[in-house]
C-alpha cells in the first residue's frame, strides 16, 4: 500500500520525481490519452447519453477509478511516485508553494494567460497542449481570476457538503439540491447569488484549461481530484449508515433511467462498478 501525501509536505526531491513522471507520460503519449478520456466522459445534463463522469451520482467512483488508472501509469514510470492532494481550503493563495517554479508553476501571463513558469511552461518544450477546443499549444491559467475575482472554497463551504447525510437524490443531475452530498461537493448546487461551489469553484479559480472538459491538460487537476477523493472518504466516515445512491437501476418511466449509474452497474470505459470503488483499502491511504 502506498501513500498519497498533502502536497505542502512534499520534499523538493518528491516534487521533482512527481513532475518528472508526469513529463514522461506526456512524452510517451499516455498523458494525452487520459485527457481525451476525461473529455469523452464529460456529458452534461442536456445530453441524452449516459452521464457517468459528471453531473451524476457516479462522479466520485468514476474519478476514483480514473485517478487509480492514471496513478498506475505514473508508478510504472517511477514506483516511488503517487498523486499528492491539494487542500484548497488551507493552501488558498496564488503564491502557495503548489504554484512555485519547482512544482506546478504559476498563473498565466496577462493577455493570453500562458503559463511561463515551472516544468509545464510551453517555452521549455515539454508540455504542448494537443487536446481540447483551444487552438493555443500552451497551458493556460488565471489563478483567482483577477479581472472578476473569485476565492477558493472555505472550510465552512466544504463542511456544508460533508454534513449532508444523503449521498444523492432525484433528479440525479446538476439541479439536485438538498439531499445530495454529491452535488454539493461537485458544486452545481449553488445559490443563485453564487454560480459555483466546492469542486467546480476550484476549477474556475484556476481558470484557463481547468475550466473545460479537457481540464486534465493542467497537472493541477490530479491534485485537486485527489483531495475530492479524500473528501469522499471523510463523508463516508461521518455517515457510516449512508451509502451510494441509486442502489438499483431507476424504474421504467424515470427520465434519468439509462442516463445514470446505479451501485452495481459498470462504469465505462473500465467496466468497474461504483460498489467496487467504495473503498481503497489495501491500495493507497491518505496522510
Amino acid at each position: 500500500m502506498y501513500t498519497r501525501q498533502n502536497q505542502k509536505n512534499l520534499t523538493a526531491a518528491q516534487k521533482k520525481r512527481f513532475t518528472s513522471a508526469l513529463l514522461e507520460l506526456k512524452r510517451n503519449g499516455v498523458y494525452d490519452e487520459f485527457v481525451r478520456t476525461h473529455g469523452t466522459y464529460f456529458v452534461p445534463d442536456r445530453d441524452t447519453k449516459l452521464r457517468v463522469g459528471h453531473m451524476s451520482p457516479s462522479f466520485f467512483p468514476w474519478h476514483r477509478s480514473y485517478l487509480l488508472e492514471f496513478e498506475k501509469r505514473l508508478r510504472e514510470v517511477d514506483p516511488q511516485v503517487s498523486v499528492p492532494y491539494w487542500d484548497w481550503t488551507t493552501d488558498s493563495s496564488p503564491v502557495s508553494s503548489l504554484w512555485a517554479e519547482d512544482f506546478l508553476g504559476g498563473t498565466g501571463r496577462e493577455g493570453d494567460l500562458q503559463v511561463t513558469t515551472g516544468p509545464f511552461a510551453h517555452r521549455r518544450g515539454n508540455w504542448t497542449i494537443t487536446e481540447g477546443v483551444s487552438e493555443a499549444p500552451f497551458l493556460t491559467r488565471n489563478l483567482g481570476r483577477p479581472g472578476n475575482p473569485i476565492s477558493l472554497p472555505t472550510a465552512a463551504e466544504l463542511q456544508w457538503a460533508i454534513d449532508d447525510p444523503v449521498y444523492d437524490s432525484s433528479p440525479w443531475n446538476s439541479t439536485t439540491g438538498g439531499g445530495s452530498f454529491r452535488n454539493k461537493l461537485e458544486g452545481w448546487a449553488a445559490p443563485k447569488s453564487e454560480r459555483w461551489r466546492n469542486h467546480n469553484k476550484v476549477h474556475q479559480w484556476i481558470g484557463g484549461h481547468m475550466t473545460g472538459a479537457t481540464s486534465p491538460n493542467d497537472p493541477a487537476f490530479w491534485l485537486h481530484h485527489a483531495f475530492v477523493d479524500l473528501i469522499w472518504d471523510r463523508w463516508q466516515q461521518r455517515h457510516p449508515g449512508s451509502g451510494y445512491l441509486p442502489a438499483a437501476p431507476l424504474e421504467l418511466g424515470d427520465l434519468q433511467r439509462g442516463r445514470v449509474i446505479a451501485l452495481d452497474e459498470p462504469m465505462p470505459p473500465w467496466d468497474v462498478t461504483p460498489r467496487e470503488m467504495l473503498g481503497h483499502g489495501g491500495v493507497y491511504r491518505y496522510e
